[in-house]
């Protein structure tokens, strides 16, 4: 068992703008994290994993980053954020920040110089590409829509920008970028942060040829020669062995693209590259033609087949990242739940009982849910409104249609502000948020929450107290049961080296499940259990979304 912090922590992940707001202008600040750090204290989670708060022209949330060493105004400043840090440390929490690397935005001084001219000592900062017979340099499409090329008539050649136009991507292969990225890195850390998480980071190593992908709809995939890309563990061992290893944080990046046999270059147990990485696998389940832009329920079957092969596959050469949901997923109680507090329950039991490090979203442990917002003038989030004008544009979808996917879907549910309590505005902001709060605040918030030891929030307390008190649910192996189950998902974790023997077993459906619980765990131990009940044994049915917690 080789102990390490972040394999203990668990990490509570904070989108700023919907977190809370202390100055009344409706848009969370830095400040306001700070007025929470008791509560989240209380809770029990360990590491704030900050959605960014660089300078930025917000064209994507942040995401499009043009000062990496000043905070983005609508936050607050730095002497906020050094005052965030210090009182975070003071109580036992750590910080880890969002590292956006893979592109800057197109205002930061690096890409102003470079669009000057060819030979602007900045132009090979980024992707610059002469057009092919009067069109862009190559098919691919951009994630948010439209192609992945823009054209600037100031040099008549295209940049790439594998996100939004206003996102162009940086030139990996330049070592001077490089130089400047490790050197930014080293600043943050010489500051006392914890960590990063780093965003796309499978994705800033470009197959140098650029070929045409292959075409779907209306653009070609160029995924096949950018994700997972030819230089990518040769830049991340760079990273490592100049920065990361000089310092004790902890390192998760997000790598669409990352499957069990790929993880362990990323993260393997060596610590040559990162400590963990995020696979998207489970989230993609019940994806259609469109996407994610359909109402299709996910299979259960294939949510229990990813996870297990995940934990089995990594158990001895990777260590997992565990989330239901982030600042980019639907709100984890309305896509894997049915927004009951009950499955609520059901999903904490079983995020916090598997192998890895969970990853809890703003507003998940009190149970918040979709918005399901009905106007499109709700929403807010450039995904969102690009996808509904492209494919309602193109006749694939009906706008009623979109606007039921957009309800499930949408990134915005995820980001309405977190519920505190029943008064305006959910205790958020003073004045006007810059997106709605979900009208059922009154109901679900963490001031009612608190008073209500049967609470989602209570529950998250107690099942973050098991899982740290017990090692075995940190570090133990994983093995599957009930395998053909089509409502249960049911484990073993077993440690050897303390002799921990747990079973845990989650119904995640709405209706009773036939379940049995092997003879050996005949008069085991509940210690937790989303039921009020004794512990079960032998043939027994599952109760709607029923979970618990069995050590023997």
């Amino acid at each position: 068992m080789d102990r390490k912090w972040w394999k203990e922590s668990i990490v509570y992940q904070i989108y700023p703008s919907s977190f809370q707001d202390s100055d009344g202008d409706g848009i969370g600040d830095l400040n306001g994290i700070r007025s929470r750090l008791d509560y989240l204290k209380d809770l029990g989670v360990n590491v704030l994993w900050l959605c960014p708060i660089m300078d930025s022209p917000m064209d994507d949330n942040g995401y499009d980053i043009s000062n990496y060493q000043a905070i983005n105004p609508r936050f607050g400043t730095m002497e906020d954020f050094d005052a965030l840090l210090a009182e975070a440390h003071q109580r036992g929490i750590r910080i880890v920040m969002d590292l956006v690397v893979n592109h800057t935005s197109d205002e930061h001084p690096w890409f102003i110089e470079s669009r000057k001219s060819v030979d602007n000592p900045y132009r090979d900062y980024y992707i610059w590409k002469p057009g092919k017979d009067g069109h862009e340099p190559n098919n691919w499409g951009a994630s948010f829509g439209g192609s992945a090329w823009k054209y600037d008539p100031q040099t008549d050649m295209y940049y790439l920008h594998l996100f939004s136009p206003k996102q162009p991507d940086l030139n990996w292969e330049n070592p001077k970028v490089r130089d400047e990225v490790f050197n930014m890195m080293t600043w943050w850390f010489d500051k006392g942060i914890d960590g990063f998480r780093m965003d796309v980071i499978s994705m800033i190593s470009k197959d140098q040829r650029f070929p045409d992908g292959e075409k779907h709809g209306l653009y070609g995939n160029g995924g096949p020669y950018y994700v997972n890309g030819p230089r990518i563990h040769e830049f991340l061992q760079e990273m490592n062995r100049r920065v990361l290893s000089k310092y004790d944080i902890m390192t998760v990046g997000e790598t669409p693209g990352a499957t069990v046999e790929n993880a362990p270059q990323y993260a393997g147990l060596d610590g040559k590259e990162l400590n963990m990485v995020f696979q998207f696998e489970h989230v993609g389940i019940g994806d259609g033609p469109l996407g994610k832009w359909t109402t299709q329920r996910y299979d259960f079957m294939q949510l229990k087949k990813i996870l297990s092969h995940w934990q089995t596959g990594l158990d001895g050469k990777a260590w997992n990242s565990l989330f239901w949901g982030n600042h980019d997923q639907p709100r984890a109680a309305s896509r894997w739940g049915d927004d009951s507090p009950l499955s609520a329950k059901m999903l904490a039991i079983c995020l916090l009982s598997l192998q890895g490090t969970p990853y809890i979203y703003e507003g998940d442990e009190l149970g918040m849910t979709n918005a399901y917002f009905k106007d499109l003038s709700q929403y807010r989030d450039i995904e969102s409104l690009n996808a509904f004008k492209e494919l309602t544009g193109a006749g694939l979808i009906s706008a009623d249609e979109m606007m039921e996917c957009l309800a499930l879907r949408s990134r915005d549910n995820a980001r309405t502000p977190v519920q505190w309590d029943d008064s305006p505005n959910a205790g958020f902001t003073t004045g006007t948020p810059w997106i709605e709060v979900n009208p059922n605040y009154t109901a679900i918030n963490a001031a009612a929450e608190e008073k209500d030891p049967d609470s989602v929030l209570n529950y998250y307390k107690q099942m973050i107290t098991l899982r740290k008190s017990h090692l075995g649910l940190i570090y133990g192996s994983f093995q599957l049961l009930a395998e053909e189950n089509p409502q249960v998902f049911a484990y073993r974790r077993t440690l050897a080296e303390t002799g921990e023997n747990y079973l845990i077993a989650c119904n995640f459906s709405d209706k009773d499940a036939a379940f049995t619980i092997p003879a050996d765990f005949a008069g085991a131990r509940r210690l937790i259990g989303n039921y009020p009940d004794t512990a079960p044994t032998g043939a027994v049915t599952l109760r709607p979304y029923e979970a618990f917690v069995l050590q023997k």
